[in-house]
This record gives structure tokens, C-alpha cells and sequence, in this order.
């Protein structure tokens, strides 16, 4: 289990550095096409190679019951909107600031699970929990006009989240993953085309398209990774590596973009991810008190 664990927390990193290198690229992307355009040829792309991913692991064929089918259209509209927000505030703040509020995402699904799906969460995580969103005030830092525009949409982006990640939990697990994730590209592909019927078509350079690729194969490959990690290690073991997110948005923002967040922002970023980390020590400090399965 030892070599299964370390496996698992490798492909996590792997897939973190590829999610993190996709925003990158995408951040790029807002000097060369309008958002909607964007998310239209980053998503042509994308469907493609998940449909093609789909198509030949035979996703498309499995058999889905219609609860499930209401489920993963709300799961689509969810991510749909949540990533509307979430490259509205890519575009226009820095990506590690952005990386650090999403980190707060382990800890909104653990308090949306305990008040929608009434999941036991004890007084310790619950108190983590109002420590990690302190953390999150001191990234945003409202004034008293409340927060500003960018960090407005990128906690309206981890109210989405939010919702995508309950609304899993909810689907089965016949459901392939692969058929879930390509129709929620579609969907984010034809939001931006819809938003793109106004606007006047930039036809994309060498280089724009080298930026469009760039991003598209690391989100693909990121994806396929994830999963990966997934299937090996334990969960409470290969979870945290998510966290190493916040290096990768650190080193890229400072490569590429020059940026590198102030004091109090690291500050609130370290609040996360204690706490994010805390709560993951109590998941599995539960689940090892638990009787193994068939027995009482």
C-alpha cells in the first residue's frame, strides 16, 4: 500500500501542475480572443479528444437511469456557470491570488455536505472550517463597499464548485467519468459560442492557436491523471497532494506573469490549507474507527 500511496500522491501532483499549466495558458489567451471565444475553441478541442477518449473506452454505451440523467445535467450547469465566473477572474487577477481561494473548496463541500446531505461533521473540522474562510477573507480582503469584481466571481466560481462536487456524489457510479466530463466541455463550448454570436470573429494566429493547444492538452492530460490518482493510494492519503495547486499557480505566476502574492494573501493561503490538511487528518482518523466492511 506504501508504493500504491506514493503513486497516487505523484500522479495528484502531476495532474495539479497539468490543471494549473491549463489556466496558465488560458490566462495567456486573454491578450490574443475575447473570453467567449476562448472558452469556444478551447472547448472544440477539448470535446474532441474527450470524445474520442469516451468513444473508445465505450462510455457512450453504458446504460444511464434517469435520475442519474437529471443529475448530470445539473452537474453540467453547474460547472458551466462555475467556469464562466472562474476565467472571469483568471483574466483579470492574479492566478495564484485565484488559485488560493479555490483551495477553499475541500472545506465548502465538507459544510454543504453536512447542512444538504446531513454528512457528520464534528465540532473540530467544523471549527477548521471557519478558520479556512477566515483564511479566504484575508486573500479577498473586502472594503467596505464588500469585495471587488474579481474576487466576487472567483467566490461565486467556488459556490459552483460547490454545487458540481454535491451533485457528484449524488450521481452513480456506472455513470463512466469520461462521458460525465465530455458533456460538461460541450457545455462550456456552446456558452461560448452563444456568447460569441455578437461578437466579431478574431481569426486565431499561430500563435493563439499554439496557446489554444497548449491548453487544451493540458487539460485533457490533467484529467486522465486525476482519475488516475484517484485509483490508487488511499483517498485521505492522496487528497491533500491537491494543494500543491497553490506551488504551481505560485511558480508559473512569477515565471510567466511576473506576479507574486503579498504577505497577508500567503497568509490566508496557509489558513486553507492548514485546515484543508486538518480535515483530511480527521476523515481518515474517522474512517480507521469505523468496522471494516461485513463486519459488526
Amino acid at each position: 500500500m506504501q508504493s500504491e500511496n506514493l503513486k497516487g500522491a505523484v500522479l495528484m501532483i502531476v495532474s495539479m501542475a497539468a490543471f494549473t499549466s491549463s489556466d496558465t495558458f488560458m490566462k495567456l489567451l486573454a491578450d490574443e480572443l475575447p473570453l467567449f471565444q476562448s472558452l469556444l475553441w478551447r472547448g472544440v478541442l477539448v470535446s474532441l479528444a474527450l470524445g474520442l477518449w469516451a468513444l473508445r473506452a465505450g462510455a457512450f454505451r453504458a446504460t444511464v437511469a434517469p435520475q442519474d440523467h437529471i443529475l448530470i445535467a445539473v452537474r453540467t450547469l453547474a460547472d458551466t456557470a462555475a467556469a464562466w465566473f472562474f476565467f472571469q477572474a483568471l483574466f483579470q487577477m492574479p492566478i495564484a491570488n485565484l488559485g488560493a481561494i479555490l483551495l477553499a473548496l475541500p472545506l465548502t463541500v465538507t459544510l454543504a455536505a453536512a447542512v444538504f446531505l446531513r454528512e457528520p461533521v464534528g465540532w473540530r473540522r467544523m471549527l477548521a472550517i471557519l478558520v479556512g474562510f477566515s483564511g479566504v477573507l484575508l486573500i479577498a480582503r473586502p472594503d467596505t463597499g464588500g469585495f471587488d469584481r474579481n474576487a466576487t466571481s472567483a467566490l461565486i466560481a467556488v459556490g459552483f464548485f460547490t454545487l458540481r462536487e454535491l451533485t457528484t456524489r449524488r450521481i452513480s457510479r456506472a455513470v463512466p467519468s469520461v462521458r460525465i466530463a465530455f458533456w460538461n466541455v460541450v457545455s462550456v463550448m456552446l456558452l461560448g459560442a452563444i456568447g460569441s454570436a455578437g461578437q466579431t470573429l478574431v481569426v486565431p494566429s499561430v500563435w493563439t492557436l499554439t496557446l489554444l493547444s497548449g491548453t487544451a492538452v493540458c487539460f485533457v492530460a490533467a484529467s486522465l491523471v486525476a482519475v488516475m490518482a484517484m485509483r490508487h493510494g488511499e483517498l485521505g492519503f492522496v487528497m491533500p497532494y491537491r494543494y500543491t495547486s497553490l506551488i504551481w499557480a505560485l511558480i508559473l505566476g512569477l515565471l510567466v506573469f511576473d506576479e507574486w502574492p503579498d504577505a497577508l494573501t500567503l497568509a490566508g493561503a496557509a489558513l486553507i490549507v492548514g485546515t484543508g490538511m486538518f480535515t483530511f487528518y480527521r476523515e481518515r482518523l474517522i474512517a480507521a474507527r469505523l468496522p471494516a466492511p461485513g463486519l459488526r
